[in-house]
């Protein structure tokens, strides 16, 4: 055997060898990558697949600081006749949606805190519903004051002046056919009995803007309602030395309707002026408005249909009506509103000259102005700035009683 013939039969064993080897061995796969997080634009902006299904889900909401004013006859723990007051809440939204054959199947919740002046006031929910196609069962805004058909209730301004702004658990069903849409809904008006109030409201929105009409039947309103409302606000017994009594024609239920319209650049590009009122037949809850309040009470959290107002004094108006005006200017935006309406006769009791306490029936005239400046600094963290006076007067031996309220904000958006 030459040099030759060896080379070449240990070059062919070691062939084998290795081929051999190289069949016994364990080979690692690359892992195929994986889209955790996919981008949901069926829904808009800010949505994402969950992980491993055809659900989309957002989160979003705020953080924000802000300063609240209350004038007399708010009184602070030094006798001044003002009260000042930080506060600190921060608020999260999450919105699941996927398509089913019976339509768009979503649940939101919103979940809120707030810290006023180092009081930790606890986690609220402030709304949390489900729905699919029309239907929606939850807690959120009354229908009556709720935004339907992309068309927000209440004037322009920050204190939109909302007449019956609270939260209830409902059950609804809305059509909508462009920019048509009419809801029809259940609310539980917190009696305990099988009877709830009953909805219905039909909406119209377009490029231009809107126009709503809403109607509500409430099964019952009573003077307990009127002590829910009130509570143990001492700003009312100084005015009318005793809670007062609202007058009724016997009835304990009452109706009422309300309408608006918005118009878009009317004025001018980037406008918006809207206008609103109310009737209300009888005493009702869906006819209170805000009016006195301390700080602590400003802007109150997670109002509800058996104290839509907490800690503050409410107007219950059998009528109102109201405008209000808003215009951007790229960054910067100003925005005044204004109301005015009547009481429902009151009877409150009074001190005569002679020193008796006697009844006396009286209606009040209201009216509210409100203003504000907000400015974008960056984006999604704005600033805004508002004040609003107020003034009911029942004359005669009550006479009136208003408030200037104020506030500064600011905001960061996520």
């Amino acid at each position: 055997m030459n040099i030759k013939s060896l080379l070449l039969g240990s070059a062919a064993a070691l062939v084998a060898v290795s081929g051999a080897r190289a069949a016994d061995a364990i080979v690692a796969v690359e892992p195929e990558p994986v889209d955790y997080v996919r981008v949901c634009d069926v829904y808009g902006k800010g949505f994402y697949y969950i992980p491993g299904t055809e659900t989309c889900l957002s989160v979003g909401g705020y953080v924000r600081f802000q300063v609240n004013v209350a004038g007399d006859p708010a009184v602070n723990l030094e006798g001044d006749d003002y009260q000042l007051a930080s506060r600190v809440r921060a608020r999260l939204n999450f919105d699941a949606r996927e398509e089913t054959e019976l339509g768009t199947l979503r649940a939101f919740a919103r979940l809120q805190a707030t810290n006023t002046s180092g009081a930790n006031n606890g986690v609220a929910i402030d709304q949390a519903y489900i729905q699919l196609g029309g239907l929606l069962m939850g807690y959120r805004d009354s229908l009556w004051s709720s935004d339907i058909g992309g068309l927000e209730d209440g004037l322009l301004t920050d204190t939109d002046l909302v007449v019956g702004d609270f939260n209830t658990n409902q059950v609804s069903y809305t059509f909508a056919a462009g920019g048509f849409s009419a809801t029809i809904g259940l609310e539980d008006d917190g009696t305990g009995d099988v009877v709830p109030d009953i909805h219905g409201k039909i909406v119209y929105s377009g490029a231009w803007g809107g126009a709503f009409l809403s109607a509500v039947y409430d099964e019952t309103f009573n003077q307990e309602d009127l002590a829910n409302l009130f509570g143990d606000n001492l700003d009312f017994v100084t005015l009318s030395g005793a809670y007062p009594t609202l007058l009724q024609d016997g009835n304990n239920d009452a109706f009422a309707l309300k309408g608006g319209v918005l118009l878009k650049d009317l004025i001018a590009p980037e406008s918006q002026l809207k206008i609103e009122g109310h009737y209300a037949f009888d005493p009702t809850v869906y006819a209170s408005i805000d009016g006195l309040a301390t700080v602590n009470t400003f802007a109150a959290n997670n109002p509800n249909i058996l104290n839509p107002t907490p800690g503050s004094l409410p107007i219950v108006l059998e009528w109102a009506a109201g405008a209000g005006y808003a215009q951007a200017f790229g960054k910067l935006g100003l925005a005044l509103s204004g109301q005015y309406g009547e009481t429902f006769d009151t009877q409150f009791l009074a001190i005569s000259p002679l020193g008796t306490v006697v009844p006396v029936n009286l209606s009040g005239d209201y009216y509210a102005v409100v203003g504000n400046v907000g400015y974008q600094i960056t984006n999604n963290f704005a600033t805004l700035a508002e004040v609003s006076y107020k003034n009911v007067d029942f004359g005669g031996p009550i006479g009136d009683t208003d408030q200037v309220n104020g506030f500064l904000r600011f905001q960061r958006n996520f």
